[in-house]
């Protein structure tokens, strides 16, 4: 896949003690588990930076959109003073317009500006990365293809005009389903249900954020059988 396809930037390379807070919603959450992308970040850390102190903090709570993050970033990020945050963050604010609880495009901005600001005001580094998929249709057959696209497109602007890494899981996925989903099916190639990811899906994402996160890491990815 080509760099342009992933990210733009890169996070300075990792010094001797770091502590990175992945930042998000359910995915964020089950990072964590013993097959999430979290986990597989971490043993690829272990490998690359041995003797280095470097910690990994998980802070996905299900359901969460952006106006829901910008309420506990205090708590749950700030407080714990990580010099890195990866956000993850936006399916929820799209995926919940299907129950009219959705977030608007403009306070999807607002708020995901002022979590990137606060973040950087307390000198930790930001890996912005933009909503995946709700459906993995490669043709452009998802519902909420359109609306996801414009939320991608914010999260692009807020890297570009912050000066922050941008990893664009979006178009990564969006790259990876044309080449491996040739039945078009909505799920199961990089997620169970459309949205959360399964094994394949919890490879590519630690991949990609490896590579973002200037681990050094190489390929891990496997299309799965």
């Amino acid at each position: 896949m080509p760099p342009s396809a992933q990210q733009s930037g890169l996070i300075p390379p990792l010094t001797e003690r770091e502590s990175i807070l992945f930042f998000g919603d359910s995915i964020t959450r089950e990072g964590i588990l013993p097959d999430g992308y979290i986990t597989l970040i971490a043993e690829m850390i272990a490998r690359h930076h041995p003797g280095k102190e470097i910690t990994l903090t998980g802070s996905g709570i299900n359901g969460h959109r952006v106006p829901n993050c910008q309420k506990r970033l205090e708590r749950d990020v700030l407080q714990r003073q990580p010099s890195i945050v990866v956000i993850y963050i936006g399916i929820n604010d799209v995926w919940h317009w299907q129950h009219q609880r959705g977030t608007p495009a403009d306070a999807f901005a607002t708020g995901l500006e002022d979590i990137v600001s606060r973040i950087r005001a307390r000198g930790a580094r930001v890996l912005l990365c933009t909503p995946s998929v709700i459906g993995e249709r490669a043709d452009g057959g998802n519902p909420y293809d359109a609306m996801l696209d414009e939320y991608a497109d914010i999260s692009r602007s807020i890297a570009r005009e912050s000066a922050v890494p941008l990893l664009d899981l979006r178009q990564a996925f969006i790259h990876h389903l044309k080449a491996h989903n040739p039945t078009h099916a909505a799920s199961g190639i990089l997620t169970r249900d459309g949205v959360h990811l399964n094994r394949e899906g919890n490879r590519l994402v630690a991949t990609l954020m490896a590579q973002a996160l200037n681990i050094g890491a190489g390929g891990i990815v496997t299309q799965a059988a």
